[in-house]
């Protein structure tokens, strides 16, 4: 088997912009596409780039705004974060695939669910929910960010592992924590505002039980910002769906890797055609 030689980021030309891309496994494989959490990277899935690149050909890509990736003028929204996933699916010249997305990747997933279905055999809807947080806290972080610029990304990357991590995981991997935090340190300002306004602005309770796509729903048992209920509710809404709770809190695959990917793992099993 080849490998396909594209680990290492590179920028992919789509209708919707160059985006910063690393594919991992071979070219013949079922795809998996990976998005990112909101103030995270593509660096994110390093570990399970790794793991699921022996089954599935493994597509990272950076969010709008994010990384390299387009900077464009905000406000943004979900569907301009759905129609970019489908923009690079096309550019790669892949008909269907996969999706799992954390937290604003999983919302986006949840739209891809509604609006393009039949273009993915599997979502994965990962420490998020079908309307996350409250508009006016997203508007009023967007509009601190862009007045403060890189001093308000830097304040937000300071408080964030209290919101992404179990204080347990704080202690015990300082590593990780730092890395994180320096992904989210380095987000450009209107980048972040413009998704910020994104999850402003979006609701998807009223549109999810449209989804027929197998759908998994992960959730971190000790989560603050998407909870285990935000997790059942859509499951009892998604026909089909499945509920998988792993321990940990917001960025699960990196605080709790093993248990996430055998979750993962187990529902694209099940979800997959084989090859």
């Amino acid at each position: 088997m080849t490998i396909e030689q594209h680990a290492s980021p590179f920028f992919l030309p789509t209708v919707r912009g160059q985006f910063r891309v690393a594919i991992n496994g071979d070219a013949s494989l079922p795809t998996l596409i990976l998005s990112n959490s909101l103030g995270t990277t593509l660096e994110m899935w390093e570990a399970q780039a790794a793991t699921f690149a022996e089954n599935y050909r493994v597509v990272r890509y950076n969010t709008r705004g994010h990384g390299g990736s387009p900077v464009t003028p905000g406000p943004y929204n979900v569907d301009d974060l759905g129609a970019d996933v489908l923009a690079i699916l096309d550019a790669l010249d892949i008909e269907k695939a996969s999706f799992c997305g954390i937290s604003m990747g999983g919302h986006t997933g949840l739209w891809l669910g509604v609006h393009a279905g039949h273009r993915f055999d599997a979502i994965a809807v990962c420490n998020s929910a079908a309307k996350i947080g409250i508009a006016q806290g997203w508007s009023e972080r967007a509009a601190t960010v862009r007045a403060n610029g890189a001093g308000a990304m830097q304040t937000l990357a300071d408080s964030a592992p209290g919101r992404w991590f179990t204080e347990e995981f704080i202690r015990s991997h300082p590593e990780v924590v730092r890395l994180a935090q320096g992904w989210l340190g380095g987000i450009a300002p209107e980048g972040y505002a413009a998704c910020c306004e994104a999850l402003a602005l979006s609701d998807l309770r009223g549109s999810i039980g449209r989804i027929a796509t197998p759908t998994l729903l992960l959730a971190g048992a000790s989560d603050p910002v998407t909870t285990v209920a935000d997790a059942e509710a859509m499951c009892a809404v998604i026909s089909g769906s499945k509920l998988a709770v792993v321990p940990a809190s917001h960025l699960s695959n990196l605080e709790a890797p093993q248990a996430f990917e055998h979750a993962l793992a187990t529902f694209l099993a099940e979800s997959v055609p084989s090859i």
